[in-house]
């Protein structure tokens, strides 16, 4: 009777050390779900990386074939006019403010 008692209370600490290690250790139940969530990021980061390949594939794709689509992305990119047009090239927008006093410094 008294090695059954020492057996099942052997097995009993057994089964909580076991129970700590599969959700507390290296590898258990925290480190799957980070070790997930980690995947979910970089399968997201992948999907975009799909998508942004696929855009370009087709942009070259277009480039390549029309001739209209290749006009203007040299007109919108490389800022190529035509004979007898004028390229009007304005300052992006910024933070400073513009009108009078713009040039004033304040102390």
């Amino acid at each position: 009777m008294l090695a059954r008692r020492i057996l099942v209370g052997f097995l009993i600490i057994l089964n909580l050390f076991l129970f700590f290690r599969l959700i507390w250790s290296d590898q258990g139940l925290f480190a799957y779900m980070t070790l997930r969530n980690r995947y979910e990021q970089l399968q997201g980061q992948i999907d975009d990386v799909d998508r942004k390949n696929l855009d370009l594939s087709q942009d070259i794709r277009r480039l390549k074939s029309d001739r209209a689509y290749q006009e203007k992305v040299i007109r919108e990119r490389l800022k190529y006019v035509k004979d007898n047009e004028i390229l009007y090239l304005l300052p992006e927008e910024s933070d400073k403010p513009l009108g009078d006093g713009a040039d004033d410094k304040k102390d």
